[in-house]
C-alpha cells in the first residue's frame, strides 16, 4: 500500500475528512514516530508493533566497484517487532 493509498482508504471511511487533513493526520504520526526514534525512545503501538533503534558496529566494508576496503562508521538504524495481534493476524490469513 502507498502512502496516496492509504489516504483514499482514510478519506473513504471518514468522510468528513478531506484527503489533505488525511495527508496531514499521516505525516504527522511519521513526524513523531521519527522524531521519538532520534531521541532514543522507544514507540509502541498496542497490537500492532514496537519502533526501535538498534547500533550497528563500525566495520570494514568493500567498494563493490573498485574492491577496494573502505571504513564504516557505526550508525544507528531502526527497526520494527510486530505485536502479537498483528503476528497472529497475519498467521490466520496465510
Amino acid at each position: 500500500m502507498t502512502r496516496s493509498e492509504l489516504i483514499q482508504k482514510i478519506t473513504s471511511m471518514n468522510l468528513d475528512l478531506t484527503p489533505y487533513q488525511a495527508e496531514k493526520c499521516i505525516a504527522t504520526i511519521l513526524q513523531e514516530i521519527t522524531r521519538a526514534l532520534e531521541a532514543g525512545n522507544r514507540v509502541e503501538l498496542r497490537g500492532f508493533g514496537v519502533f526501535t533503534t538498534r547500533e550497528r558496529k563500525g566495520r570494514i566494508g568493500r567498494n563493490p566497484r573498485t574492491g577496494e576496503s573502505v571504513q564504516v562508521e557505526p550508525k544507528s538504524v531502526p527497526f520494527f517487532k510486530a505485536g502479537k495481534q498483528l503476528r497472529q493476524r497475519l498467521n490466520k490469513a496465510a
